[in-house]
């Protein structure tokens, strides 16, 4: 137990008398409709939002303890606990638990902060009934036996090992302790491995007894519900759960920072500097004021983002880090490998000190505050993100709603921002890091890893489904699509696609130009690509990059242009924002000043990237796969980006940025004929001169077998890739067979035959990952996990071993029911948000699939067999004929 005092809360006293399934049900907010709210007599809190986007609904249940709550010397255990609610609860086995939540088909898991608890599940609307059983035989109680526990430990010092091979998070870490000492934030939720060793299965069971309670959580379900239907099954699982005392919980007394300077080393690329302070947090009455604060700070208008625009450094921004009672708000400036970090840093402090000693522009606290209320609208447009802004609003911030803090955001003055600005940037309060990147040695060919391990395959026996799960997903069918896009081809040979969707005031574009500078950019030009992109956002031969973004600022939108462009706009001026959108793509300024910068910024950055070990790793990998002389291997170096001309880069966008190469998918509230009129008016006189271009890399020979080590000194985990090329492509037939078995190995989480023999049965990784890329005319199959060095030979033979069983035994009726269903299930989920709809449906068109491919998908899994699985694995897997390439520390 934790050794603060311990006060019973008084309220919750009465409670504990009866334990009635009554529910207290409030009114809905004003204009809020779709919202319904319940008290259950227990004190569960629930919210239920009617969101009609798709067929899809996402549960959060919300545990108010998180790492502040945690017992002295064990900053870990809330995390702890949130591992081992995933291994069983009584009348619910661990094994049963992953085949239920796989079964569904979506996200499945969970996460802890400082405060809260969360765990949540994406699923379509028919498995609601599923997931609320599942969370209330949660919460009912927990299976915590010393061997699994044991199990789990493995895995979360995984996990732990992961976090800590970030520079990042180690400066995070740091940042927390200088901070916010003396208090319960001076450490992260993630915990240590030293405290792990020392936490027993009892201390777990003592934390979740105490805090895992209904009067302690918040339900949110955020989907395409019946509310009082829902509401119906929430007091039947729920109601009987009996309340229990909530002991006090911590003080803060937050103490005067002291200023402090941390230099690590990264492994990154580039360097970076952050300059830290202390902010209010989520509850401080200053929130807002914060908020706006940060956005005005890290506008691209202000003076930190234009650091990356002048060449002061390759980046600068300001972004916060918000916790309950207090949150951390940073500068960020990025430096060339090998540079000197000291005049970014000049320059951010010489920033940060004029907004303390001279205020922000009220034109930027003007904009800040518009975006953050448009921002609001634009939470609507996913299901899951209406769900997370739900529980945001009610367990971290204490508020009512998502849109109560609209009033307060509108009530900000730049007087008030000034005054916070005078207040949080004093020098000598400051936290300053700078990371530097270091090289870490050259790639080195493998001698293999560990020696030579070998595992009997013992599968385990087929999980018995309860029977509330079997009834549930007994049948398997095709789920209608709700997307009914309307599509058509300008002229020009531009596509366009129109999904209208009425969930929100907003509307979303998605854009994409099929373009591959591999294929396309003459050779010395390599970098070319990304020299281009990077000056897009200098504005347009009308407006200078600051008249652009202030004309974006005056109607609240976002937006972004390149080979890949977006805009986010609200629906009232959609056309407003095209026409900046078509300004920015076909005709962008291309300044020879801002070319200047940016070539010396892209030296500076290629210059660092082909030293990085994530760089040699995956450059490595392709030398492997690929025979020499592959424009695949092609890469930029330094003398070659610095020896680019304007003009040279002037050819490359006129030859590449092609309408007949481009496609639009426009998804919001906007009619398919209004769509296309301004799309009409904005890019109909975009013109293409020559031949298509050909983009697409041609096909490649079977690779040999290969193991490669990379060195990466700031990492004490290593990251392993297996890949191997197939001779399968995105449109061969076999591809859906493969998928199916893919499930099997790789999807469902815990319930995947993967992560049961490398994880739950072993604790040899923390994640492990399958994966198929299908091109037109070349592919690949991967497998990637992270581990100690010393249990990466014992995970390689596990997946040898399981992927040779693969193409010699055919999966299980139960296994080949829970990958289809997967797949199948997936469908009304990648129609659960505008991007998700957005991206699929510009992938299948840069494809030049039908726009019901998934339809199309489904019926094929449907129909097929466990032998078609195996047959498909037989062929065109090799198990043993893998290049192997580990990045980290040297394997054992």
């Amino acid at each position: 137990m934790n050794k603060l005092a311990i006060r019973m809360t008084v309220a919750i006293a009465a409670l504990l008398i009866g334990g009635a399934a009554l529910a207290v049900v409030a009114p809905a907010d004003v204009g809020s409709a779709d919202v319904t709210r319940a008290t259950l007599q227990n004190g569960l809190r629930v919210v239920i939002v009617r969101d009609r986007l798709a067929p899809v609904v996402t549960t959060e249940i919300n545990y108010l303890a998180g790492s502040d709550e945690v017992p002295d010397a064990f900053p870990g255990t809330a995390h702890a606990v949130e591992h081992m609610m995933f291994r069983g609860s009584p009348g619910l086995s661990k094994d049963q638990l992953a085949a239920v939540a796989a079964n569904m088909g979506g996200a499945f898991n969970a996460d802890t902060t400082q405060s809260v608890t969360q765990y949540y599940f994406v699923a379509p609307t028919q498995d609601l009934s599923v997931a609320l059983h599942l969370e209330s035989l949660r919460m009912r109680g927990l299976d915590v036996a010393p061997a699994e526990w044991a199990k789990e430990r493995g895995a979360i010092e995984q996990e732990v090992s992961r976090d800590l091979s970030n520079p990042s998070y180690k400066f995070y870490e740091q940042l927390q302790a200088q901070l916010f000492t003396g208090t319960p934030y001076a450490h992260t939720p993630l915990g240590t491995r030293p405290s792990f060793d020392k936490t027993t299965a009892k201390l777990l069971k003592g934390f979740y007894d105490t805090w895992y309670a209904p009067n302690n959580a918040i339900l949110v379900i955020a989907g395409d519900v019946d509310p009082a239907a829902a509401l119906d099954q929430v007091k039947a699982e729920f109601g009987g759960i009996a309340p229990r005392p909530i002991p006090a919980r911590p003080a803060f007394h937050f103490q005067p920072v002291s200023a402090k300077t941390v230099r690590l080393p990264t492994d990154s690329p580039y360097g970076s500097v952050y300059v830290a302070w202390r902010m209010p947090g989520l509850q401080s009455p200053q929130y807002a004021t914060s908020l706006v604060l940060s956005q005005a700070l890290g506008s691209q208008r202000a003076a930190l983002y234009g650091m990356g625009m002048d060449g002061t450094a390759l980046f600068g921004g300001f972004f916060d880090e918000p916790m309950p009672k207090a949150g951390a708000g940073m500068a960020v400036g990025i430096f060339p490998r090998g540079g000197n970090p000291q005049p970014v840093l000049a320059r951010m402090q010489a920033i940060l000190q004029e907004a303390a000693t001279k205020g922000i522009d009220p034109a930027l606290v003007d904009a800040a505050k518009r975006n953050a209320i448009a921002a609001l609208e634009f939470q609507k447009n996913s299901v899951d993100g209406l769900a997370n802004a739900w529980s945001q609003a009610l367990a971290f911030q204490g508020l009512h709603s998502p849109d109560e803090i609209k009033h307060s955001i509108e009530a900000v003055t730049p007087q008030e921002v000034n005054a916070l600005a005078r207040a949080t940037f004093d020098p000598s309060r400051a936290v300053t890091a700078i990371l530097t990147p270091e090289s870490s040695g050259k790639p080195v060919a493998g001698k293999g890893f560990g020696g030579a391990e070998s595992f009997a395959s013992s599968p385990d026996k087929a999980v018995s489904l309860p029977s509330w799960a079997a009834t549930a997903f007994a049948r398997l069918n095709v789920p209608p699509s709700t997307l009914a896009p309307v599509s058509y081809v300008l002229p020009n040979g531009l596509k366009v696609i129109v999904q209208p969707e009425s969930i929100s005031n907003t509307v979303q574009v998605f854009g994409r130009i099929k373009t591959n500078e591999d294929m396309q950019a003459p050779p010395g030009e390599e970098g070319v690509a990304n020299v281009l992109d990077s000056l897009f956002p200098f504005g347009t031969t009308s407006l200078d990059r600051l008249q652009f973004q202030r004309a974006l600022d005056a109607i609240s939108a976002r937006e972004s242009a390149g080979s890949s462009f977006s805009l986010a706009v609200p629906s009232t001026s959609f056309a407003a924002g095209m026409k900046l959108l078509a300004d920015n793509e076909l005709h962008p300024a291309l300044p020879s000043r801002a070319f200047s910068i940016v070539q010396r910024q892209q030296v500076g950055l290629v210059a660092g990237q082909i030293q990085s070990p994530d760089f040699l790793w995956q450059l490595g990998l392709d030398k492997a796969l690929l025979p020499a002389g592959d424009p695949q291997l092609r890469y930029a170096k330094p003398q070659g980006v610095m020896s680019l001309t304007l003009a040279k880069v002037q050819g490359y966008y006129a030859r590449t940025f092609r309408p007949d190469m481009t496609t639009i998918v426009i998804v919001g509230k906007v009619s398919p004929a209004a769509a296309k009129q301004v799309v009409e008016q904005t890019f109909g006189a975009w013109r293409s001169d020559g031949p298509r271009p050909r983009v697409d890399y041609g096909a490649v020979p079977p690779n040999g077998v290969g193991r490669l080590y990379v060195p990466d000194h700031s990492a004490t985990q290593d990251s392993v890739q297996m890949t191997q090329t197939i001779d399968v492509t995105r449109d061969d037939p076999v591809r859906f067979a493969l998928n199916v078995g893919n499930q099997v190995l790789g999807g469902g989480f815990y319930a995947s035959r993967l992560y049961h023999d490398l994880r739950d049965k072993t604790g040899l990784v923390y994640t492990v990952g399958t994966a198929f890329s299908l091109g037109k005319h070349r592919s690949t199959y991967t497998v990637s996990f992270g581990a100690d060095p010393d249990k990466i030979a014992a995970a390689r033979a596990i997946i040898a071993r399981d992927l040779a069983q693969m193409q010699h035994e055919p999966v299980s009726a139960a296994d080949l029911a829970r990958a289809k269903g997967i797949l199948l299930r997936q469908i009304p989920l990648g129609e659960s948000s505008f991007d998700a709809i957005g991206g699929q449906l510009l992938e299948l068109a840069a494809e030049d699939k039908p726009l019901d491919e998934l339809t199309i998908a489904g019926r094929h899994y449907l129909r097929l067999t466990a032998a078609q699985v195996e047959d498909a694995y037989a062929h065109h897997v090799r198990p043993e004929g893998f290049v192997t390439a580990v990045k980290g520390p040297a394997p054992k």
